[in-house]
């Protein structure tokens, strides 16, 4: 618990107890009995008067909190002193649990700071030297102990480790690296101890970008929160001058006491004030901002978390977003039984460094065949690979073959032009110019792709694929993951133009990304997201940062924001509910000040509590029904 919170919930119980103190001297008839009162008035309800009386001479803007003090001291005027103490407990009371439901909101960033590292064992002249990390440049080396954490991002020199990136990422499960493998300061090392590159300063650490993110966000808040807060001097205007007026009304037109009249005043004064409206909207906001911050999601604003709530259309960038940013092995064909033919292949591949000999290594990884050494590869500059074994050449490449003009591979002709069609890269292999083997290639949608698309189709959220790459690529990544509509073959200015198109006719739409150039088209979207293992100008420009890339956070992100429109609505509906209900049961003298100040301070405490279970993680969707989109005709072609 925190200093503030300490003090909050201290001037409280003093107030309950000397308020009880005053009940019983009053009980029997102890002379000094009101004195107990006002001094339980005085403790418990000094702290808000105090902001209150602050707001009013340096912002010149009125408060609930005057209200409630003006209301305790009325109370006392007409002899009701147990009524005052009352009303200065619960508010003091509702204070403390807001203060309580604002830092548990934000403990968050207090738990991210805490996990931010301060020192380093920096590597000179083969000795390890504590430094602050504040100290460290780039390429300068860093030793980092099993189970210590890493102190800031970096490149693992040699070895491997295992890392818990919970983090950075919200993921329990460790990650394996490797060597030239990307480390992030706040990290923590499983594996054996390891030295590291230093690959940024400290403050520009992915680690202090996140910090600066949910600072940011817990700062700003939404239109909602700031409309209420604009309007909030306003209000508290309205009720001071309707007050006196209705007291002369009770008075004067209705023929009460003089007594009476101001006592419904004072109860007026009470359960008018806005407290829970007030608290209607920011203790939910940055509870949502929170949880957001703990499955790594980060908004920049809480304004963004509630206008996704109303998302109609959202565009998705194809590489790195959609896919894994990665080629991989999908179609292999051997024309020939000659088992040297794959040995062949994984031997000319192994020397190359190329994404798409890579990915050919890791298809065969798995049936173990051990590539030959017996050979020399020479690699053509814009042709491929070329081999001697056995007395014979070996060409291999997207170039080494023309399965067009050669008639020996006319009977394949189909197929590879089938394969091309769908977007794949195909590359050949050629032994003394005859075709032996040809695999396709392509990036495959990330595994939750499918699903995540399905969830906004299922919603009514128009999907679209924009993507630099060619038509066939884009129709095979647009059917496998069932999109709305794709668009292919675009610069960085179309795509910026066809969001901007979407902005206008949606209002409400988003972009997701991760490279530089989709940096113009996040930045002119209403909700920019930014895949977090992406540029960092991409992450600069945008709205909401989805870290470690993973898709299924962008539909948790959207549920998220839906639970918190539906929690906000609840608030402010029940607190406008409560102050009605309360007015026409004070003007029909049926609501007394004590039942007024319970009604009303509970209402704010209730929406407080019912904004803090947006800090409870999110259950999955049980709804199985099928998406309404499944008969669109992009989802019926035939890959």
């Amino acid at each position: 618990m925190s200093r503030t919170e300490k003090q909050a919930f201290a001037a409280t119980l003093i107030c309950l107890s000397l308020m009880l103190a005053g009940k019983i001297a009053a009980a029997t008839d102890v002379a000094f009995y009101p004195f107990l009162f006002l001094a339980a008035i005085f403790i418990g309800g000094f702290k808000q008067t105090k902001e209150g009386i602050l707001e009013l001479f340096q912002s010149k803007t009125l408060n609930v909190d005057l209200l409630m003090a003006l209301a305790a001291l009325g109370a006392c005027v007409i002899g009701n002193y147990f009524e005052g103490a009352m009303l200065t407990f619960i508010f003091c009371l509702s204070g403390a649990l807001e203060e309580y439901a604002t830092n548990k909101s934000t403990k968050e960033i207090s738990a991210l700071m805490a996990l931010n590292p301060t020192t380093a064992l920096k590597v000179v002249a083969g000795t390890h030297v504590e430094v602050d990390v504040s100290e460290l440049a780039v390429n300068d080396h860093v030793f980092v102990p099993k189970g210590s954490e890493v102190p800031i991002d970096g490149i693992l020199l040699a070895g491997e480790t295992s890392i818990d990136e919970a983090a950075i990422s919200g993921e329990s499960i460790p990650v394996e690296k490797k060597v030239g493998a990307e480390l992030f300061s706040g990290t923590i090392n499983l594996g054996q101890a390891f030295t590291l590159q230093v690959t940024k300063k400290s403050d520009e650490t992915l680690f202090a970008q996140i910090i600066k993110l949910v600072e940011e966000a817990q700062q700003n808040q939404g239109k909602t929160a700031s409309f209420i807060e604009r309007i909030e001097n306003t209000y508290v205007k309205i009720v001071l001058a309707a007050v006196p007026l209705m007291i002369l009304f009770f008075y004067f037109g209705l023929n009460w006491s003089f007594t009476e009249s101001f006592y419904r005043g004072m109860v007026m004064l009470v359960v008018a004030s806005p407290c829970a409206l007030v608290a209607s909207v920011t203790p939910a906001t940055l509870a949502a901002i929170s949880n957001g911050a703990k499955k790594g999601i980060l908004f920049k604003s809480g304004e963004y978390l509630e206008q996704l709530a109303e998302l109609k259309a959202i565009a998705f960038d194809k590489t790195g977003t959609l896919t894994r940013g990665k080629p991989q092995v999908v179609n292999v064909k051997l024309l020939t039984e000659d088992p040297e033919v794959v040995q062949v292949l994984l031997a000319m591949e192994q020397r190359s460094t190329h994404p798409l000999a890579k990915a050919v290594m890791q298809f065969f990884a798995a049936e173990k065949i051990a590539p030959l050494t017996d050979l020399t590869v020479e690699e053509i500059a814009g042709f491929g690979l070329e081999a001697t074994y056995a007395n014979s050449r070996w060409i291999l490449g997207k170039h080494a073959f023309d399965p067009v003009n050669d008639p020996s591979a006319q009977a394949e002709r189909a197929n590879i032009e089938n394969l091309t069609a769908q977007g794949k890269t195909v590359i050949f292999l050629a032994r003394d110019q005859t075709l032996v083997a040809y695999l396709a290639l392509i990036d495959q949608p990330q595994k939750n792709a499918a699903a995540m698309i399905a969830y906004f189709k299922q919603l009514g959220i128009k999907t679209t694929m924009l993507t630099g790459d060619n038509y066939g690529s884009a129709r095979y990544v647009a059917q496998k993951v069932g999109l709305d509509d794709f668009k292919a073959s675009l610069l960085p200015q179309d795509k910026t133009e066809f969001v901007k198109a979407e902005k206008a006719h949606y209002q409400v739409n988003m972009m997701v990304g991760d490279g530089i150039n989709d940096a113009p088209a996040l930045a002119n979207a209403a909700i920019g997201v930014a895949m977090g293992e992406g540029t960092d100008v991409a992450m600069d420009v945008s709205d909401m940062v989805i870290m470690q890339s993973e898709l299924s956070k962008l539909t948790y992100s959207h549920r998220l924001a839906l639970k918190l429109k539906k929690i906000v609505r609840q608030n402010i509906i029940f607190s406008l509910s409560i102050i009605a209900l309360l007015l026409v049961t004070n003007f029909s003298q049926i609501l007394n000040l004590p039942l007024g100040v319970i009604g009303h301070e509970g209402s704010t405490i209730l929406v407080i509590l019912n904004g803090l279970r947006l800090l409870l993680p999110l259950k999955e969707p049980t709804d199985k029904r099928p998406q309404k989109c499944a008969q669109c005709p992009l989802n019926q072609v035939q890959a």
